[in-house]
């Protein structure tokens, strides 16, 4: 095998693949990167047995071929060289990598270790923009449960429709929807995508150019990501989500309106003064104005106001406040909705006037 490019298209190859081989001892190939010379083009491929990636790079083939190397040190030592010329060479037990003033070799396994990444039939197909996926994703992934022990939590819902497509995460004490814009006509179909696989997601995204589509495409048991030059294919969790629409309230007892920057500071101000592990800060919603207070017998209290709308009656709830910094740090816009009912009901958090974007906490039971 033989093939010459430029360091630059190497080294964005790399970028999107590398980050998924990890330390496997029980499975060493798993630690490497698939390099596959074909039909002009330089293929580069990782997998975790749960994920697979598969990127490719142009460049001028001289000679077809496949083997595997490791995946850090060969990202490693490609990013340290020059935007130039290198030229791959492999026979059969290393890897020569030329450059005008260097020559490196570097070990590597087989390729008929390396497990197979499956193809999918593009039979059911949606398409995003980028820029949409990525954002969509960021205001619900924060909201996964981290216990595993509950695998159809610590997803994402990824619920298909005709006219959109709807990201539901929770772990039992807040939740995240957030509706997709699709550029196609879609079908119906609910699945549930590991966090971990959409985490990958939203990093190959997170290097990639804003501009351009993503193309999503389901079968069975897998669902396939293709944007650019890059694939991605993940296993869909077995399990149904919870109905989770039952949680939303569908009525306010108290509707409020805040500038989300300010909120955000005086949470800030209050959670300094929280009781360790519980976190808890105290929301008075007044007439015009909302308290925010937090009390700890080891260090002080501090009271926070906050000018707000008000409309109907007065409240009084307490939260955990990382649970609102999480959703101010994600909802766009000036203005935030934090509409409340009772203290044995959730908060709902969303941009002032957009329905496309919604989150509910539960408060802290006294």
């Amino acid at each position: 095998m033989k093939f010459t490019c430029t360091q630059e298209n190497l080294k964005k190859g790399l970028n999107l693949v590398s980050h998924l081989a990890g330390k496997n001892k029980n499975l060493p190939v798993l630690n490497n990167v698939l390099i596959e010379v074909k039909n002009g083009i330089l293929f580069l491929a990782t997998t975790n047995l749960e994920i697979g990636i598969k990127s490719t790079v142009r460049g001028k083939m001289e000679q077809e071929g496949v083997f595997t190397v490791p995946a850090k040190l060969f990202n490693d030592y490609i990013q340290s060289l020059r935007n130039e010329n290198i030229e791959l060479k492999w026979d059969e037990k290393n890897l020569s990598i030329t450059t005008k003033n260097s020559q490196t070799v570097i070990k590597g396994l087989d390729a008929s270790e390396f497990p197979l990444i499956p193809e999918i039939e593009k039979k059911n197909t949606i398409k995003v923009m980028k820029k949409i996926m990525k954002k969509s994703l960021s205001s619900v992934l924060f909201a996964t449960a981290m216990d595993t022990t509950r695998p159809e939590i610590s997803g994402v819902l990824f619920d298909f429709q005709e006219d959109g497509l709807t990201l539901v995460a929770t772990d039992s004490y807040r939740l995240a929807e957030k509706k997709v814009e699709i550029i196609n006509k879609g079908f119906e179909k609910k699945v549930i995508i590991p966090s971990f696989s959409l985490q990958e997601l939203n990093r190959v995204l997170s290097d990639m150019e804003d501009e351009g589509e993503l193309t999503i495409s389901l079968n069975d048991n897998q669902i396939l990501f293709e944007v650019d030059s890059t694939r991605m294919v993940s296993r869909i969790t077995e399990g149904e989500y919870p109905d989770y629409k039952q949680v939303i309230p569908t009525e306010t007892k108290t509707k409020t309106i805040v500038k989300r920057n300010d909120f955000q500071q005086i949470i800030k101000a209050a959670s300094l003064f929280c009781r360790q592990g519980i976190n808890d800060i105290h929301l008075i919603v007044l007439k015009d104005k909302i308290e925010v207070k937090a009390v700890n017998d080891q260090l002080g209290e501090s009271q926070n106001i906050i000018e707000a709308i008000v409309k109907g009656d007065q409240n009084d709830i307490i939260f955990n406040y990382h649970y609102i910094l999480d959703v101010l740090n994600i909802v766009e816009g000036e203005e935030i909705e934090f509409n409340l009912n009772n203290k044995a009901l959730p908060g709902v958090v969303k941009a002032k006037n957009k329905d496309d974007y919604l989150y509910i906490i539960m408060p802290i039971k006294q």
